[in-house]
């Protein structure tokens, strides 16, 4: 594909935009939870880990501990025992019993809603915040760049930045506000569903046309 200009990007990306939302209408968050704690959770258990294996695990978690409070009284190595078929296990029970903590302590054990208060708990960087933030309260305040998100850009020619922070940076400024968390999504799930890693179908995909990237003959 020729250099783009700004402009040209941007309306470029917005076919590709209106496309995901049609092709994923119900795209969301595949983290199971039922309050911004929860999430919390969740996300922070997430690093390195699928969705499906931490759904295993707080299936269980979740009814045992309810409140910050419960996790930032459990013991670590308790905590770790109940972590302990997610990779990094002993790290993510240490940093959830800190962030709880500090739950407990600054924020009356609820989870706050601001990105510079969320990114102040252990564990949690602004994948985890915005997360939370876009789908516990509903709060536009940046975009989600996980492995998927940070592939996809790329593959499609949005940005050629490899930080997630920089390319969060280029997606904000292209993408609308409040498409913000929904446009995060919408990568995801194609990720996981076309755009894989190692084998892109780049033959089914929907965006093919739209696809610097794109195999010829990919089977």
């Amino acid at each position: 594909m020729r250099r783009e200009t700004q402009d040209q990007r941007r309306q470029r990306l917005d076919r590709i935009r209106s496309v995901l939302k049609s092709v994923y209408p119900d795209a969301h968050c595949e983290l199971v939870y039922r309050n911004p704690l929860e999430l919390l959770v969740a996300t922070v258990l997430s690093a390195q880990c699928t969705d499906l294996n931490v759904n295993r695990v707080t299936a269980t978690l979740f009814r045992k501990y309810r409140t910050a409070s419960d996790y930032a009284a459990a013991p670590e190595e308790e905590l770790a025992l109940e972590l302990r078929s997610l990779g990094l296990f002993r790290n993510k029970a240490k940093n959830l019993k800190s962030a709880c903590r500090t739950l407990v302590e600054r924020h009356g054990g609820e989870v706050p809603q601001t990105l510079d208060a969320l990114t102040e708990l252990a564990g949690v960087g602004r994948k985890t915040a915005n997360v939370v933030l876009g789908n516990a309260f509903g709060l536009e305040e940046g975009v989600v760049v996980d492995t998927h998100v940070l592939r996809l850009s790329r593959r499609l020619g949005i940005t050629t930045e490899t930080d997630p922070v920089k390319v969060e940076r280029v997606l904000m400024g292209l993408v609308p506000r409040d498409e913000w968390t929904r446009f995060s999504h919408w990568l995801i799930w194609h990720g996981r569903r076309r755009c894989g890693a190692r084998k892109p179908d780049c033959r089914q995909c929907e965006l093919r046309s739209l696809c610097p990237s794109a195999i010829p003959g990919n089977p």
